[in-house]
């Protein structure tokens, strides 16, 4: 994008403004373009099919990773981790996508086993992680369960005050899967708030299947969140445990006075931002008004919009101010304003004309004439403008037109004359040059159940065709009702919420209109928001982020050889893998002893073995794997987003789906999770179930434990003493039936033929399988000849978390790999005709949709056999870092 200012002063400004600025300034410009360059930050996005599922459903998504500096599409990273998280703040489940040119997709199966409930998903790259999870994308979706689910409850909270304390009374409501209440039932329940369990107890349910308790709120004044964990005890003597979320536990509301720019200064009139908080963690709307410290009221004020608001204060010398808020109850809240300083500089932004954005800069008396400050707006550590602010008056006022700007969020600070940044304030840009048009062709606006919907879509950008990377999504909006203010949203995403910490409340609320009050709004969430990307003290301080997690290029398998404690140098260091067929690799370690095994690509569950030797061919070698520790799971920060009773909440959505899942069920194409009795079974060998025997744990001639090696001084010993049928030649396993070398399996993978078995310390096997006779050996084929060993180690049995390094000279690793994206099912009607009903929720969804050079791509699905307002969402990005998205719907009779 070309950046050109215009900048038409509203007052006098001195013809020197735009001129070069002073050496020391510049130098500080020029720190903060290393810093971005040498620490460039990435945002993820991911496009969803739906804004809630149910369990049995398939989450499919897109993700789309940019360069938060230029927000063209990165290259920094190539591979993303996307992980879902359940309430308990524990990964579900975890995939590894590799990244091309920033753009890859995948999906979740979401099974019976998982409960309903507030999940969340997660994605970010390793480099992310050195700015911390607070910029990862980190979604709340509710996932209802009615398919496998028996008990269905529906709790509510009220905030009682008894005796000057809060109690909080719950009640909850037990009903099977037909409406009917569990009567007369015995239910246990334990409270925890903040992590901490400060009730518990047994209560019977009433004749409607309700219970109620009630409990104190120990921790007053603070918005603390926490679950009910309830077990029911049904008539077939069954117990059901479900957890609740709790969000509402107390009356108090917290408010936050925020003035624009940082602070007050007297004689100076300051625009000051309200925020008001709930117990639920939502803004609450409020009104007050604001007294001196000689209790005479100055303003009044009111929030009209999720508690935010602002009112202008001109403080005057020697006086303080509070606010008086009126609370729902009747009372009141007092809250002291920030001190104003008696010298100092105001900074006002005006952001709600679509076309400029006019600045003020107002100083101080004693400030007049002291030397001139800098004005400088960024979007995250690109320089947009910078010029010069003249000290000669105590107010200048510039305006800048929006379309000489980014769209998102601009950070614009003023620096004093020498050089300290001493006010600042976000704005947001919506500039319309940087979005993609897409226009659909041939949609028609009534289609019938199971027609053929053919379409054309075209994308231009700034009036020219592009060629751009686009997902899709289609449903019905009868069966699956919008989220307009929360659903996933790519200009949300990455134009606003992707650059702030904490909780937005709606945010699609301000990009559904381009009108006054909209932009108005929004200007309330930037001036309470009160989060600055770039740190200019960091800056000053040459203090950046440290590089913990490199940018990944490739999967890769690397780490350090010793002996004695002492790095082994040019050591041969063999990598073995029989997955997908038999892959051996070499390296040598450097002086240090490091080994890499780079630009690696495996699936997920591929096993490997690393085998180490020095130049001399000496086995005993400590081999210490590099291991990137998993990313912590912190808190849910969008605790406004979370819904206390899900499956109510989705119940519509829950019984259309069951008809999908049971007639899927039927077709053979979605597998129930039986729950069998408990059965006592009495174990003869405790063997691995991790046994990688191709017959089956357990299917052999012989089968050696680890007990019965604890005492054996090494593998080889103990098979010559005890294992019928194998001889030990030189530490090599020979079939006494033909003499022939016997091979090894370890973990999975065939050995090559001059492993020894003392290559591998005999305490660290889980379980040694002999297979000799024929019907164990025919499935290993011509391996499988002269007889098989099969070897399972602790570390491959998951006794060390997959972490090798217990046996000299080799070990085993099982390192996460490339998941296996699905395909989404999407019938052909007109090619293979099908009578059996038809009740998918998600249409279709096709995250690879891409332009051609003219900006044209065609796709066509079927409708399915629910009519309703179908409802179309596209999303996408160019080269250049444009943005899309489109939303239409159509009818189907």
């Amino acid at each position: 994008m070309k950046r050109i200012l215009y900048i038409f002063s509203l007052f006098s400004l001195l013809s020197s403004a735009f001129a070069a600025q002073e050496d020391p300034f510049t130098a500080l410009l020029k720190k903060l373009e290393e810093f971005t360059k040498k620490h460039p930050q990435e945002k993820v996005y991911l496009h969803l099919d739906k804004p809630y599922y149910a369990v049995g459903d398939d989450i499919w998504f897109k993700a789309y990773v940019v360069d938060a500096k230029t927000s063209f599409a990165s290259t920094l990273s190539h591979i993303l981790y996307v992980e879902l998280i359940n309430e308990k703040d524990s990964v579900t489940k975890q995939i590894k996508l590799p990244l091309q040119s920033g753009i890859t997709w995948g999906d979740f199966k979401l099974s019976d086993t998982l409960s309903e409930g507030n999940y969340r998903i997660r994605a970010y790259t390793q480099w992310m992680r050195n700015v911390g999870p607070n910029f990862f994308f980190d979604k709340t979706i509710k996932i209802g369960n009615s398919w496998a689910n028996d008990v269905f409850t529906t709790s509510t909270s009220q905030v009682l005050i008894e005796n000057n304390a809060e109690q909080i009374k719950n009640k909850i409501n037990f009903l099977d899967k037909s409406g009917k209440p569990y009567a007369n039932a015995a239910v246990s329940y334990e409270v925890e708030l903040n992590d901490k369990n400060i009730s518990r107890g047994k209560v019977i349910t009433n004749a409607n299947g309700d219970v109620e308790f009630t409990y104190a709120n120990n921790q007053l004044n603070s918005n603390k969140y926490g679950e009910i964990k309830a077990t029911i005890t049904l008539p077939n003597k069954q117990k059901i445990t479900k957890i609740i979320p709790i969000r509402y536990t107390t009356q108090s509301i917290d408010i936050q006075f925020l003035p624009e720019g940082g602070g007050l200064v007297e004689n100076l009139p300051s625009k000051v931002a309200i925020k008001a908080t709930g117990g639920t963690g939502l803004g609450e709307n409020i009104i007050g008004r604001v007294v001196d410290n000689e209790q005479t009221e100055i303003l009044k004020f009111e929030t009209k919009y999720l508690g935010m608001g602002t009112f202008i204060l001109n403080p005057l010398p020697g006086k303080t101010y509070k606010a008086i808020v009126k609370l729902s109850d009747g009372g009141e809240k007092v809250i002291q304003l920030p001190k104003a300083e008696s010298s100092g500089y105001v900074l006002n932004v005006n952001n709600t004309d679509s076309a400029k954005m006019t600045i003020k800069v107002m100083l101080s008396a004693d400030l007049i004439g002291k030397g001139n400050l800098n004005l400088v707006a960024q979007h995250n550590g690109e320089i947009y403008f910078n010029t010069t602010i003249p000290s000669e008056k105590q107010l200048v006022a510039l305006s800048v037109p929006k379309m000489s700007l980014p769209s998102g969020i601009i950070q614009i600070t003023l620096f004093s004359p020498t050089h300290q940044p001493v006010a600042e304030r976000l704005a947001f840009v919506n500039n319309p040059s940087t979005k993609i048009n897409l226009t659909v062709e041939n949609l028609k606006p009534t289609y019938s159940t199971r027609e053929n919907v053919e379409l054309q879509l075209t994308a231009f950008a700034n009036n020219k065709p592009i060629q751009g990377s686009f997902s899709i999504a289609v449903t019905n909006a009868k069966v699956v009702t919008p989220d307009l203010e929360n659903e996933s949203n790519i200009l949300t995403n990455l134009l606003l919420t992707s650059d702030l910490v904490g909780f937005i409340e709606k945010p699609n609320l301000y990009f559904l209109n381009e009108d006054l009050e909209t932009r108005q709004r929004l200007d309330h969430v930037l001036l309470t928001q009160g989060w600055r990307k770039i740190n200019w003290k960091s800056i000053f301080n040459d203090d950046p982020n440290k590089i913990a997690f490199p940018a990944e290029k490739s999967m890769k398998i690397s780490g350090k050889i010793t002996r004695a404690g002492k790095p082994v140098a040019s050591g041969k260091v063999s990598l073995f893998s029989n997955s997908g067929g038999l892959f051996v690799v070499d390296t040598l370690s450097d002086a240090n002893g490091n080994f890499n095994f780079d630009e690696m690509s495996f699936g997920d569950s591929t096993s490997f073995i690393v085998q180490a030797r020095t130049s001399k061919e000496k086995k005993n070698i400590q081999i210490d794997l590099d291991r990137i520790p998993n990313q912590l799971v912190t808190s849910n920060k969008n605790t406004g987003d979370i819904e206390v009773n899900v499956n109510t909440k989705l119940m519509p959505y829950l019984t259309n789906s069951d008809k999908y899942f049971d007639e899927q069920l039927k077709r053979g194409f979605l597998n129930r999770t039986v729950m069998l009795k408990e059965v006592k079974i009495i174990e003869k060998k405790s063997l691995s179930p991790n046994s990688r025997n191709l017959n089956g744990p357990g299917r052999a001639d012989q089968v050696i434990t680890a007990k019965e090696l604890e005492n054996s001084f090494s593998l080889s010993m103990f098979l010559q003493a005890r294992a019928p049928g194998v001889s030990v030649r030189g530490g090599l396993a020979v079939s006494n039936r033909n003499s022939g070398q016997m091979a090894i399996v370890l973990d999975g993978m065939k050995m090559s033929n001059d492993f020894l078995l003392d290559d591998i310390n005999v305490y660290d096997i889980e379980s040694v399988e002999i297979l000799r006779s024929i019907g164990n050996t025919t499935i290993y084929g011509m391996d499988g000849l002269n007889g098989v060993i099969v070897i399972t180690t602790k570390i491959g049995a998951g006794t060390s978390n997959n972490y090798p390094g217990y046996t000299p000279g080799i070990i085993t690793y099982l390192p996460k790999g490339y998941y296996a994206v699905r395909q989404f099912y999407s019938p052909k009607y007109d090619v293979q005709p099908d009578n059996k009903p038809d009740y998918r929720t998600t249409v279709y969804w096709n995250p690879h949709l891409v332009t051609d050079p003219s900006g044209e791509t065609k796709f066509n699905y079927f409708n399915t056999d629910q009519s309703g307002n179908y409802r179309v969402v596209i999303e996408g990005i160019d080269a250049e870092g444009n943005l899309a998205r489109k939303v239409f719907t159509y009818l189907v009779n």
